[in-house]
């Protein structure tokens, strides 16, 4: 039964089909699996099977990407509440676009993806000061600042994650919180996030995810 679910909620994903992914859900709690198998054994794989196919093809749809970002945000919120005891967070990251930057749809991809994974997302939305997206992360306790830039010149700027990079440098917090980075200027050149002080980056919504929990477990091994 389980492998049925599986294959008809893949099926939704992949096809951008959200009131089919949501029927599935709902069918399959009508069936008796639990919120927890949900999450955990349709929509996570979701996730990681798309960052499997990003990889063997980097010019995947970006449809696909938001819809499966905002499929697995939605359902894994609902299922939460569900679940017998709240689930254990692996972490936590700060996300916004740098500074003088207005662009919304990655960070939102990669957000919706960091919560199906178990990952406390805080959103600062967009035109994020460096000032910031440090102070939060400090007072939120998050591992990781992620900053979204869809242009070269706030992907470069003073004002965006060479800032972070530099604050981060003067409070003695590079061991204790990640610079990660990424957009359309990063794509263009790989080894821009070297240049603006970032840990690491992503060529897109979907792996940034995967690139987050990872530096998260690098703070919290």
């Amino acid at each position: 039964m389980l492998d049925a679910y599986i294959q008809s909620y893949n099926q939704a994903v992949f096809e951008t089909d959200k009131p089919a992914a949501l029927e599935v859900v709902n069918q399959a709690l009508s069936d008796g699996l639990s919120p927890e198998d949900i999450v955990f054994k349709l929509v996570i794989p979701a996730v990681e099977l798309m960052m499997a196919l990003i990889e063997k093809d980097p010019d995947a749809n970006l449809a696909q990407h938001f819809m499966t970002a905002q499929i697995a945000a939605d359902v894994t919120e609902k299922m939460l509440e569900k679940f017998s005891k709240p689930p254990e967070m692996i972490g936590r990251v700060v996300i916004g676009a740098a500074y003088g930057d207005l662009h919304s749809l990655g960070k939102r991809i990669v957000s919706g993806c960091l919560k199906s994974l178990m990952v406390d997302v805080v959103d600062l939305g967009t035109n994020v000061s460096a000032e910031k997206f440090v102070d939060t992360a400090v007072t939120e306790n998050a591992q990781v600042i992620a900053v979204s830039a869809m242009m070269v010149h706030t992907a470069t700027s003073e004002k965006g994650s060479l800032g972070v990079r530099t604050l981060l440098q003067q409070r003695g917090l590079q061991q204790q919180i990640k610079l990660a980075v990424g957009g359309a200027p990063y794509r263009f050149d790989p080894e821009l996030y070297v240049k603006v002080g970032a840990d690491a980056w992503a060529p897109d919504g979907v792996t940034a995810a995967k690139v987050i929990v990872d530096l998260i477990r690098e703070v919290k091994p």
